[in-house]
């Protein structure tokens, strides 16, 4: 369920749909939005096949039509100002991917196809890809264009919605968070159980890096005594991760939560030590001598 590119040619909008609903806070797999939607390797999956898809995940895939270039655009970016993720069908209708926000002119898609999924697009490349082409059946001198998009709507306003920003979307695209990109649902997935989303009305709450500000140092040294060897600089790339993710969508840790999370994160941090570096029995029975 994390950002990593589709495994052949026709599962592109499971994905697609997949990483909109990710964006929203929900994790779904896309074998299981594959399996909703009907999709088959030799014809894909089309808009009516996805929203049926959506509707299970209490979503709305709405389809809108623009015939102008400047008409369409500024229907996309009204749609990703509200936060609202759009699945476009691009190469001709051919292919599936997801536009998440749009940034100094910059829009900043999920494309499954691509090795790095997060990609960088400016106006005139993503018109290019998203425009379709096609014949008048009277005037074969007229051709007309379709823009084609659709937004992922949900029917409850999400309390965790991911903000992919110029800055995140770059730092995703790095080869050293290449892991944390295919890890990304895990990790979101633990930091929906010790945090929440913050609010207007919000008090006495501080960001997962203000938490680590004050306790990483203590939580990775108690890690290390206790398992008694372990990367102390992978850990902090662990928390690092968690750190990058809360941030995208704006988690935070109420004040009468923090001995909470704090437990949580040392827990988190211990099972990865174990599974890292292995670890010996623990009050169990002492191996025979032989």
């Amino acid at each position: 369920m994390g950002i990593y590119p589709q495994p052949n040619i026709w599962q592109c909008g499971p994905f697609a749909l997949k990483h909109a609903l990710v964006t929203l806070g929900v994790l779904k797999d896309e074998r299981e939005i594959s399996k909703l939607a009907g999709t088959h390797w030799w014809h894909g999956t089309d808009d009516l096949q996805l929203g049926r898809a959506a509707r299970k995940f209490d979503c709305d895939l709405l389809m809108i039509r623009r015939h102008q270039e400047a008409h369409a655009r500024a229907e996309l970016v009204r749609y990703l100002r509200r936060g609202i993720p759009v699945l476009l069908c691009v190469e001709e209708w051919s292919h599936w991917l997801t536009a998440v926000n749009v940034e100094q002119g910059k829009f900043i898609l999920l494309d499954s196809r691509e090795k790095k999924v997060v990609t960088i697009a400016d106006w005139p490349t993503l018109r290019r890809r998203w425009v379709y082409h096609e014949d008048d059946e009277v005037d074969d001198t007229v051709t007309h264009t379709f823009y084609d998009l659709h937004p992922v709507v949900p029917r409850a306003r999400r309390q965790s919605q991911a903000q992919f920003s110029l800055t995140r979307a770059r730092a995703l695209r790095r080869h050293t968070n290449r892991q944390l990109a295919e890890l990304w649902d895990v990790y979101l997935g633990d930091l929906l159980v010790l945090c929440r989303t913050r609010t207007p009305l919000s008090q006495k709450v501080f960001s997962l890096g203000e938490f680590l500000r004050r306790h990483q140092e203590m939580i990775i040294e108690q890690v290390d005594f206790w398992h008694g060897n372990i990367d102390t600089k992978a850990a902090r790339k662990v928390l690092g991760n968690l750190h990058f993710v809360a941030d995208t969508y704006g988690l935070v840790i109420h004040a009468e939560q923090e001995k909470r999370a704090i437990a949580g994160i040392t827990t988190i941090l211990a099972l990865w030590a174990a599974a890292s570096h292995g670890v010996k029995p623990v009050y169990g029975p002492r191996p025979r001598r032989r």
